[in-house]
């Protein structure tokens, strides 16, 4: 069986992957799809670095705001969506170009679902109410005794991670290890060809972040969070939205858990965080071709080529 092919920009963030994409596409006649779980919100543009109207209006974009940040969107979300919207832009005589950094989302398309059970409002409700009364790190101790393995693998402030942890071993009385560990095997129906993005000198990342945050400080990124705040008045900081890097701390910023200089410390710290936990996912994965962003060799011509080779154009 033929599968439609498929190219995956793949990078951790502020690696420049949106620029080198939209150059892409002005020699292709690629059809993007964000591979980034912070882009589907509506209204979180400035912190999410979304790409500009424009940019958005000169190459078809997909899965970029398509639910408020009241609502979810999972993984198995994703991985359904992108499956169907490669093969329709195949349809369509173009090439779906596959692009951003959430790892998960990456993983759940290439290397399947686990069998896992759906997310439960009493428990979650429950968890809840135990992290407000002992706080998070009962929660990590309840954890680390009930399934250590899990527990290692995961930051002690890992709060959306430690309580699904705990979810499944409530629901199912067994820990999420095991139920990893059953993954039914998995063929990927995309002929896809995985291009990473991976900085040889960590220095020059960490450069990038700093100065991007800093931008979207004065693009007024805590305005955002504060319009978002009145725009939608059920939103708290539990929801998955403002749990997103940047949005959770801006968040204690406003709510006066610290003052500005420390919140842009924060996040930039946060950032730094975040970019160190893709590289750890995209060193493990079989990326078919890599290339440093910042080096000498040329990345946009690396990748002009390898995507000319893989869709015969």
């Amino acid at each position: 069986m033929d599968f439609p092919k498929a190219f995956a920009l793949l990078g951790p963030t502020a690696s420049g992957k949106t620029g080198l994409a939209l150059r892409l596409a002005e020699r292709f006649p690629v059809e993007i799809v964000s591979l980034d779980s912070a882009l589907v919100y509506k209204g979180m543009d400035i912190g999410t670095a979304k790409p500009s109207a424009a940019e958005l209006a000169a190459v078809p974009h997909h899965l970029i705001d398509i639910v408020t940040p009241l609502q979810t969107y999972s993984a198995a979300e994703f991985a359904a969506d992108c499956l169907r919207l490669c093969r329709e832009i195949a349809a369509r005589g173009r090439l779906p170009l596959i692009v951003g950094g959430t790892m998960m989302y990456f993983h759940a398309l290439t290397g399947g679902l686990n069998d896992l059970p759906a997310a439960d409002p009493a428990v979650r409700a429950q968890l809840q109410a135990e992290k407000a009364a002992h706080g998070l790190a009962a929660l990590y101790r309840r954890l680390q005794a009930a399934d250590p393995a899990t527990a290692a693998r995961l930051q002690p402030t890992d709060s959306q991670r430690i309580e699904r942890a705990l979810e499944v071993l409530m629901l199912t009385g067994r820990p999420l290890g095991e139920h990893l560990a059953v993954q039914t095997a998995y063929r990927l129906p995309l002929d896809l060809h995985t291009f990473a993005l991976i900085p040889h000198e960590r220095a020059r990342l960490h450069d990038a972040i700093a100065a991007r945050f800093q931008a979207m400080l004065d693009a007024g990124f805590v305005d955002e969070v504060r319009r978002l705040q009145g725009e939608y008045p059920a939103l708290t900081g539990g929801h998955n939205s403002m749990r997103c890097v940047g949005y959770r701390q801006a968040w204690d910023y406003l709510a006066g858990a610290c003052g500005y200089a420390e919140f842009a410390e924060r996040g930039t710290a946060a950032t730094r965080q975040l970019a160190k936990r893709q590289l750890t996912w995209l060193r493990k994965i079989p990326a078919d071709t890599a290339a440093d962003p910042y080096g000498a060799a040329g990345v946009f011509q690396t990748a002009y080529e390898a995507l000319a080779r893989h869709f015969g154009c």
